[in-house]
This record gives structure tokens, C-alpha cells and sequence, in this order.
């Protein structure tokens, strides 16, 4: 059970981090049990404040007094670090509150992740916190540290042989093996951690509110966060504002694929719009910055360490330079699989290249031949062209391995030291490895560092995005306004759902329901042939399925063979659905079929989907989800997102596809799916003809379903 409302996001946990005073409750003599490393952690590295084991045989813990309960140490401690069997922790936690702790770390396991009895264990461990006013961590987590304070509530192995050195990385993690290992591959890097903390199965504190402290912590500028699943969508996102308003960067490892949101569907939204892609669009929307790799999260940390938020890029461009053709090559392929552009230098920056490097060659990638390292000023009059070119691309020079040689060395170091002086405010990327002293005097600089061409590749593209995300302002929600009350029959068949579309500014086509085939006939003459016909059913989400479905009617003795027809369909394919009638039609003809729609959540709410329509859209699962609302401009880069995004802007001679209508549209249906909340679980628009520039959409199929059974 998780506690949502009680406290703001990062209340209460400043314990956890500089607590003054720690009780360890069960407690051991044998520093390799989970009870006796975290005495034996803060003893050898030094806390400075008052230790209280305890430990129901009492007598002396690690040559410290021990006290048989929490209730008769000599002071109130602020936090306690409970590492007793399951069965015990609720009494132990229960003291602590009664002795007035302030915050408990339960290291113990055995709790919901074993079963219905570990399940009731934890969800008392939920309530004494929520009713007593104790935060909890845990349980079955890996705890928490405060580096600088030394204050250690972890048996973490990463640990055992000496403390982090502190610095400015703090890192919330669900997992503690994952959060342990990052932060040892962080501190390998050469970077310092500020704080620490696994959530484990999350009785009370989560990991937003691990994102929240942090965000407010002085010591921290940079949060990692390993996640593997999200209970509370707005306690995240509350969060994540709070690190953007803050000006901390969040790195963002998502792993596992979470059945939230992810139940059988009857829209093609409902299927397309899985928890793991609504996390991950939610999240960068918010600021944060996603990763697939605790890799690409290290090498991308100790860029962000040493480069300005001030310098992320906001464009795609790169300029690349390498004293080898082939490394040219290489490093274009990765950036360009990376989603980077290469722009074309202008004929002017071509022409100083040339006079810096007359053998260099002087497209994009340049390849500047081992003579741009052959001096100091020829290197530099090399770059200072290529930082000039009207492009403002982020220059990424190829090193490779020439900072191991002292003479190749001392040539990169003098020039980049005179171009960083020069141009502060641009963004410059090395890829290459050298001694530590050299790299760590570059980034220093204010140059960031790559070990390799892919992960530099991968590493510039999350600054690019981060850049752009962090430029552009939170999502403010549309003015409120009265929407008509949510009729039954909205849910009953398409009809009634083009309907109250319509009317809430969605265009869909215009059609009449029919009883009968002369009533078909008149209809298709008033609406002008050809017309399509659709068998009309609270019961058929998917008319193609079933027959149910006729295309392209041109005359009325057609009209009458396919009303048969259809019927008949029908009746063979869905012998138990209930026939409301059939649906007359204009047959919309052109455009580029596209589908869009809202769903439901389970941690975000409302959500809303665009992508690529028509029959295949579970197969192509091109699309790009949003949590709602989203504004027009927001819905225009969701749509620019997509893979067949091209389609949209025109072919093989075909006209631009009319995007902003589109746009228009999304957010529209962004804006039904907040209003509507609880009433409506999904919307299916599936195909929107997205017609020519300047013509609009129009939705030629629309399906709703409640959120509740209707009666």
C-alpha cells in the first residue's frame, strides 16, 4: 500500500541522509549479517554521531552497548535501521514511533515479494506510517547513504572497502543490486556520489519521493534514477517539476516491462498504449532523461557533470572531425543511427579548412589527416573554422588514443585550452581515452569525454534531447470548460460516438443508421454516392473482422445487393451480437490514414495516442503516446515523432498531408480524455484521413468504451 497524499513528494527523509543519531535494531556481533554491516559500515567509515544497537540479549554489539529495545536508548534517534525477521519488523517499527524516530530503514526481506502473509506484514508497516508520522524505506530494500555525513543504512558489499568519494551524483534506485553497481560504476569513472538510496518494495517511501529529496539536496546536480515500475504517475511528475524548477538533471534507466495499463484492450489504442511507452514519454516530457544502459547512463553523467545546462544542444547537428578517413566514417554511421545530422559546411568554412590543413578533406565528416595534430596553432585554426560555420553544429573531435603519446598530447591540450577560452559558449565533445590526469584536466575544461564512437554517439543524442526538453516549458493544461454530461448511449456504437464527437469538436463524417435496404437506398442518394456501409453493434468493436464492412457503393440496386450482403456477413460471423442497424456513409476517398485515441493508465490516468491508421496499425505499432493533455504543438512533435512521418510531408508527387489539422485533433481528444476521466476508459479513431495541407481530417471510424459497464 502506497501512500499518496499524506506528504508532498521528499517530505520527512533528510534522516535518511544526515541523521545524527541511529538505532540499529537487531542488530549482531558478526559484521557479514545483515544486522551487524551497517554498524560495522558506520564504525569503520567514521560517523560522527551516537550509535544504539539493539538487540533483545542486550550485553555489548561490536564493542558498543547494546539495549534489549529501541524505547530505552538514552536519546531519540532520527533514524532506525530495522533488520529483523519479517514477522517482527511491524512491533519494531511500532517502537521506533513510539520512541519519536523519525525515519526507519527496513533491510529486512519476506514481505510482499513472499506472498499474502509478507503482503499483510507490509501493508501494517504502511499503516503505522502513514497514521504514526515515521517514514519508511523499504522494506527488503538495500537502504540509504549520505556520503558527505557518513551516515551509512545499507549492507551494501560496494561499500566494504572504502566510502565514495563525495561528490555531486545522487542516485535513487528500486533495485538495490542495480542502484549498488551503478553507483560503483559511477564512482569508477571518477565521479563523487552525494547520496544513495534503494526503495525496495516501497511500503511508504517511493521512488518520486527519492527524486524529490534529492532535487532539494544542495550537495546533489545530477539524480540518477534505475526504475522498474511507477505506482503514483503524479507523484512521479510532481517530482520531476520539482528537479527541472530546481535545475537538476534526471537520468532515468527504465527497466522490465510492467503490465500496468497493459490489459486486453478492446480499441487498437488500448493495445497500442502500454505503460512502458506512456513512462517513458512522460518522463521526458517532464524533464527527465531516459537511457537503456547503466553505460550509456555513466558516460552520459560524466558528460552532464562537466558540461553547462547552458550548452545542451538545442539542434541536432554535428561536426565532425577525425585525422582519418575511416574514423570518419564510423563516427558518421553512429551519429546518424543515433538520429544526429550532418549538415553541409558552408563554401566559406570549407575554404579555411583547406588553409589550415591544405590535404585535409573538407565535407562532413573531415577528415584533417594527421597534420591537424602535427601543431598547436593548425589545430586550432582547424576547429575555430569549423566552430564558426553558420550551422552552430557541436563539434566532435576523434582522438582516439593520441593523449597516451606526449607529444600528440600536448598539442590537443594547448589548442583546446586556447578554443575553450575562445568559444565558452560552445558545446565541445571528445572521443578518445587517455591517462586520467590529461582527461580529467579536459573535462575540467568543460570538454566532455566519450570512451568510444558509440557511446558518444549515444551519449550526444540524450544531450540533444535532454537540450530540447529542458527548453521548452512545462505543459500548462487547458482552461477548464463545461462539457455536456456523458450519456449511456455515447458507449453503445459508433453512431452515437461520432456523435458526441462532433459536437465536442472532433470532425467525423456525416451518416444516417438504417433499418432496412430501401431506407439505405434513400439514405446513400440524400448523402450523394459513392457511400460505404457499416453494420452498426454494441457488440462489434472491429466491423472488418466480422464482414461488416461495404466499400465504394456507386448506385442503388448496389446499395440493396450489399445491405444483403453485409447482413448476412454478419449474421454467419456474430450469430449472438445485437444489431442496432446499418450505417450510411460518404466514402471518403485520399488522405493518409492515421489513428488517434486515449486510453487509461493504471499509474499516469488519461493518456492519449497518434500514429499510423488504417487495418495494420497493431502490426506497424508506430505510434507516440502522451500523458493528457497535450497542446497542439506538443501533439505536432508527437506526430513528427513517428517512423513514417515522411508519408506526412508528401512522396512520390503526393501533397503534404494537412499535419496540423491532425495536431488539432490529438489534442482535442487530449483535452476529452481529462475532462472525462472515470466515464470514458478509450477512444478509437481508426482511420483519420488526414487530407492535403490546408483540406483537414476526418474520422471515418470512431469507437468509445466506458470506463464503468453501462446498465
Amino acid at each position: 500500500m502506497l501512500q499518496t497524499t499524506r506528504l508532498q513528494p521528499g517530505a520527512g527523509l533528510d534522516p535518511f541522509f544526515n541523521a545524527r543519531a541511529i538505532a540499529i535494531i537487531g542488530a549482531s556481533d558478526d559484521p557479514t549479517k545483515i544486522g551487524g554491516r551497517p554498524l560495522h559500515l558506520l564504525k569503520k567509515h567514521g560517523f560522527a554521531g551516537a550509535l544504539f544497537p539493539v538487540n533483545p540479549k542486550g550485553g555489548s554489539i561490536q564493542s558498543l552497548p547494546a539495549y534489549t529495545s529501541v524505547r530505552d536508548v538514552p536519546q531519540v534517534p532520527e533514524l532506525a535501521i530495522i533488520a529483523v525477521p519479517a514477522a517482527m519488523a511491524p512491533a519494531a517499527l511500532s517502537d521506533c514511533a513510539d520512541k519519536g524516530v523519525l525515519a526507519a530503514i527496513v533491510l529486512s526481506s519476506g514481505f510482499i515479494e513472499a506472498g499474502e502473509e509478507g503482503a499483510a506484514l507490509q501493508r501494517q508497516l504502511s499503516q503505522i506510517a502513514r497514521e504514526r508520522q515515521i517514514r519508511v524505506l523499504g522494506p527488503n530494500c538495500l537502504g540509504a547513504v549520505g556520503i558527505e555525513e557518513r551516515v551509512i543504512g545499507t549492507f551494501s558489499v560496494a561499500l566494504e572497502e572504502k566510502l565514495p568519494a563525495a561528490g555531486h551524483v545522487g542516485i535513487v534506485s528500486q533495485s538495490g543490486n542495480l542502484g549498488s553497481f551503478t553507483m560503483q560504476s559511477v564512482v569508477r569513472r571518477g565521479m563523487g556520489i552525494s547520496r544513495f538510496m534503494a526503495t525496495g518494495n516501497e511500503a511508504d517511501v517511493d521512488i518520486a519521493d527519492g527524486i524529490a529529496a534529492l532535487a532539494r539536496d544542495s550537495q546533489t546536480r545530477i539524480i540518477l534514477c534505475c526504475m522498474e515500475t511507477c505506482r503514483d504517475g503524479s507523484k512521479l511528475l510532481q517530482a520531476l517539476e520539482a528537479a527541472r524548477a530546481a535545475g537538476k538533471v534526471v537520468v532515468v534507466l527504465k527497466i522490465g516491462a510492467t503490465e500496468q495499463g497493459q490489459a486486453a484492450a478492446a480499441s487498437h489504442t488500448g493495445a497500442l498504449t502500454g505503460s512502458n511507452a506512456v513512462i517513458e514519454a512522460a518522463l521526458t516530457r517532464a524533464g527527465a532523461l531516459t537511457v537503456q544502459s547503466i553505460e550509456d547512463m555513466v558516460e552520459l553523467t560524466a558528460a552532464l557533470s562537466v558540461v553547462p545546462q547552458a550548452l545542451l544542444p538545442r539542434n541536432r547537428g554535428v561536426t565532425l572531425v577525425a585525422a582519418s578517413g575511416g574514423f570518419g566514417v564510423m563516427m558518421a554511421d553512429a551519429m546518424v543511427q543515433a538520429g544526429l545530422d550532418l549538415p553541409e559546411l558552408s563554401d566559406a568554412t570549407r575554404a579555411r579548412i583547406q588553409e589550415a590543413v591544405p590535404v585535409a578533406g573538407t565535407r562532413n565528416p573531415v577528415d584533417a589527416t594527421a597534420q591537424m595534430s602535427s601543431r598547436p596553432d593548425i589545430l586550432y585554426k582547424l576547429l575555430t573554422a569549423l566552430l564558426e560555420d553558420a550551422s552552430r553544429s557541436t563539434l566532435v573531435l576523434l582522438l582516439s588514443l593520441s593523449l597516451h603519446n606526449p607529444r600528440l598530447s600536448g598539442v590537443y591540450q594547448e589548442a583546446l585550452a586556447q578554443i575553450r577560452r575562445d568559444y565558452p559558449d560552445r558545446l565541445i565533445v571528445l572521443i578518445g581515452q587517455g591517462p586520467a590526469d590529461v582527461t580529467e584536466r579536459i573535462a575540467n575544461a568543460g570538454i566532455a569525454i566519450f570512451p568510444t564512437i558509440d557511446a558518444a554517439a549515444r551519449g550526444l543524442a540524450g544531450m540533444v534531447r535532454l537540450g530540447q526538453t529542458l527548453g521548452q516549458p512545462p505543459t500548462v493544461p487547458a482552461a477548464a470548460q463545461n462539457w455536456e454530461p456523458l450519456d449511456a448511449q455515447v458507449f453503445r456504437n459508433e453512431f452515437h460516438a461520432k456523435a458526441f464527437l462532433a459536437r465536442a469538436g472532433v470532425p467525423v463524417t456525416q451518416e444516417q443508421v438504417v433499418q432496412s435496404a430501401d431506407a439505405a437506398v434513400a439514405a446513400a442518394e440524400q448523402i450523394g454516392f459513392p457511400v460505404v456501409f457499416k453494420i452498426v453493434s454494441p457488440d462489434i468493436a472491429h466491423k472488418t473482422e466480422v464482414g461488416g464492412v461495404e466499400l465504394n457503393i456507386r448506385s442503388a440496386a448496389q446499395a440493396r445487393t450489399a445491405h444483403a450482403q453485409l447482413l448476412a456477413r454478419v449474421a454467419e460471423r456474430a450469430p449472438q451480437a445485437q444489431i442496432d442497424g446499418v450505417l450510411v456513409a460518404p466514402m471518403v476517398g485520399g488522405g493518409v490514414e492515421m489513428i488517434t485515441g486515449i486510453s487509461h493508465d493504471a499509474a499516469f490516468g488519461p493518456v492519449v495516442m497518434v500514429g499510423m491508421g488504417g487495418i495494420y496499425a497493431e502490426v506497424l505499432k508506430d505510434v507516440a503516446v502522451q500523458v493528457a493533455p497535450v497542446t497542439q504543438a506538443e501533439a505536432l512533435q508527437m506526430i513528427a515523432s513517428l517512423k513514417l512521418y515522411p508519408l506526412l510531408q508528401g512522396v512520390r508527387g503526393q501533397p503534404a498531408a494537412d499535419v496540423q489539422a491532425m495536431a488539432a485533433t490529438v489534442a482535442r481528444l487530449s483535452e476529452l480524455a481529462l475532462a472525462y476521466a472515470g466515464e470514458i476508459a478509450e477512444i478509437d479513431l481508426n482511420p483519420v484521413l488526414v487530407q492535403p495541407a490546408g483540406e483537414g481530417v476526418i474520422a471515418v471510424d470512431a469507437l468509445m468504451v466506458a470506463a464503468r459497464p453501462q446498465a
